[in-house]
């Protein structure tokens, strides 16, 4: 088994006045050779957008790219014509495969929203752009790990262009649990989102990252109520 530790304070950090940014992996002006991604997750940015303010329309290609509302609403644009409010319980992808241009702002003129924002490395490259999102009933992963991401139209959560599974997980302190690696050679990368985690021996606190491969299955222990994100990806490209 194989292990990186990332702590919340050793993220890249971008403040914009309107835009407060956390960077685990390299991304904008936070470039670090020794953080650019974690197999083919390429990008896990923490976001807080003030009430009215958004990223104007920008390009992207041949990436898989998810939203996750953790607190009010996201509102989206596309060239498309596409527009959707990403509600807090939302999961949204977009695979921007051949390329496409799209806006992200807060939906709210009056709250700030807070979301994750992920980018995943596709399997196939020039696909059609498209879209999913699915609302996620949050007492479904009381103690137990709700599948939001899978490569499969026909699994549950949304799909995306690559052997990926991601899971959220709501613990009770003192919950133990074991979570299996969907794939032969995928590698997990465990992000806390409110709480404290210990995994496989590693203690996680509120925001910080570990990523663990060359193994079958971690085991996860709630140090006190805990929200985890699991994103289970494949470590070679």
């Amino acid at each position: 088994m194989k292990t990186v530790f990332h702590a919340a304070s050793t993220r890249g950090h971008a403040s914009h006045g309107w835009l407060n940014s956390y960077h685990t992996f390299s991304f904008g002006g936070y470039q670090n050779p020794d953080r650019v991604h974690f197999g083919a997750l390429r990008v896990l940015n923490d976001d807080t957008v003030a009430a009215g303010m958004g990223f104007g329309r920008h390009p992207h290609d041949n990436m898989e790219i998810i939203s996750i509302p953790l607190s009010g609403d996201l509102e989206h644009q596309d060239s498309t014509g596409r527009k959707a409010v990403i509600r807090h319980g939302d999961v949204q992808v977009m695979s921007a495969g051949t390329g496409i241009a799209h806006s992200e702002k807060n939906h709210s003129n009056t709250e700030e929203v807070k979301f994750l924002q992920i980018w995943v490395f596709p399997n196939k490259r020039n696909v059609a752009p498209r879209y999913d999102q699915q609302t996620f009933r949050a007492e479904d992963r009381h103690n137990l790990f709700q599948q939001i991401l899978s490569p499969s139209a026909d699994d549950a959560g949304v799909w995306i262009h690559q052997d990926a599974w991601f899971h959220l997980g709501d613990f009770d302190a003192g919950q133990t649990t074991e979570y299996a690696v969907k794939r032969p050679g995928n590698g997990v990368y465990v992000f806390v989102l409110e709480g404290d985690a210990t995994v496989n021996g590693q203690a996680l606190h509120r925001r910080d990252g570990l990523g663990v491969w060359d193994t079958d299955s971690l085991q996860i222990s709630a140090d006190s109520h805990t929200q985890l994100l699991l994103m289970d990806v494949p470590m070679s490209l």
